[in-house]
């Protein structure tokens, strides 16, 4: 079964306002940003990124022509556009495979700030070997929550009705530490979604992604509960991605890290001010995971800079992206995104 989605998505700096720019567990998200730029939802390990689902785009070019891309026609811009972002053209409809959902199995399950190493390695090999039914993320040092204090938080997503089947993806994971709440419950799959939180006037917020493949999961997570239960810790969102994901060949769409098996992503939330003081508390972080992550997602940057763009792009795929650029968008109309120049 495939479904048509009509919007309008250009080249709108994506991910760049706010941290739940590209998240396909948003109720505000569009569409297109969160399409183009890869789309990790609570299906992910199930059914793939959003981008990994669609069949064809229309597609209005630089040069004013209407488009259809697909597998068939215009097979480089379909390949593109997937993963490439808003650099090649203004996509007014999307037709996607669609798949059957029934209720979900949602919550977090929350540990002691104490148990971090213990339960993120745990809950990380849990995941090499849970059914792909299940998609999980961590939170570490939410700063709402007392921050280098707060509770780890594992979020579960189980994506069936069955109860047994769902306790057997999930109890695995309460039994990694002390449980202090769990809120797990099965609810219909829209009710997941959360409100995307763009900060006031005055207020910035600067994100951070890598990912990071199997042999690297345990040294960056034991950075990352350090990291994040000491003073001046960000906020740190783990995702688990893998699964279906990593079945799709690296060179079949622009997305390229496929072989990851945690997105890892650093959030600093406040006023210049302090923005600027955690600053080199957070280079520091960085530079411990820079030995063992690797690129970073679209979705979660707060910059659009040169440097930000190799991260995301492989030599490889940049200059793939750019023979597209230069075929559909040579004068490099659509240039205020995470840019492929047509070079």
């Amino acid at each position: 079964m495939y479904v048509t989605l009509t919007g309008c998505h250009g080249d709108r700096p994506t991910g760049i306002s706010c941290l739940s720019g590209c998240r396909g567990d948003t109720r505000s998200v569009g569409v297109g940003g969160l399409t183009l730029a890869g789309g990790i939802g609570w299906k992910v390990r199930k059914h793939g990124l959003a981008l990994d689902n669609v069949v064809a785009a229309e597609v209005v070019t630089a040069g004013g022509e209407v488009v259809r891309a697909d597998a068939r026609e215009h097979p480089e811009l379909f390949w593109a556009m997937r993963g490439g972002g808003g650099n090649f053209g203004i996509v007014t409809a999307f037709e996607f495979a669609a798949h059957p959902t029934t209720d979900v199995h949602f919550g977090r399950i929350a540990f002691p700030a104490s148990e971090a190493a213990t339960v993120l390695r745990g809950w990380a090999d849990h995941l090499r070997t849970a059914p792909e039914e299940l998609t999980s993320a961590a939170e570490v040092a939410n700063p709402f929550a007392g921050g280098p204090a707060a509770p780890v938080e594992i979020v579960v997503a189980f994506d069936g009705a069955d109860p047994e089947l769902a306790a057997g993806a999930i109890d695995p994971i309460r039994r990694l530490g002390t449980v202090i709440s769990d809120d797990v419950a099965p609810m219909p799959y829209a009710a997941t979604l959360v409100d995307g939180v763009t900060p006031p006037p005055g207020v910035r917020l600067v994100t951070r992604s890598a990912f990071t493949e199997r042999t690297s999961v345990p040294a960056v997570l034991g950075i990352l509960a350090e990291a994040g239960t000491s003073d001046g810790a960000p906020f740190i969102w783990i995702r688990g991605v893998g699964g279906a994901v990593s079945r799709v060949p690296a060179d079949a769409t622009a997305y390229a890290h496929r072989q990851a098996e945690l997105m890892v992503a650093t959030v600093v939330v406040g006023p210049q001010p302090v923005v600027e003081a955690a600053g080199p508390a957070l280079d520091a972080i960085w530079a411990r995971l820079a030995p063992h992550v690797d690129g970073a997602y679209a979705g979660f940057l707060s910059s659009a800079a040169e440097e930000d763009v190799a991260a995301i792009y492989p030599a490889r795929t940049r200059e793939r992206l750019a023979a597209v650029k230069r075929r559909y968008d040579p004068g490099n109309l659509f240039a205020r995104n995470h840019n492929i120049r047509p070079r």
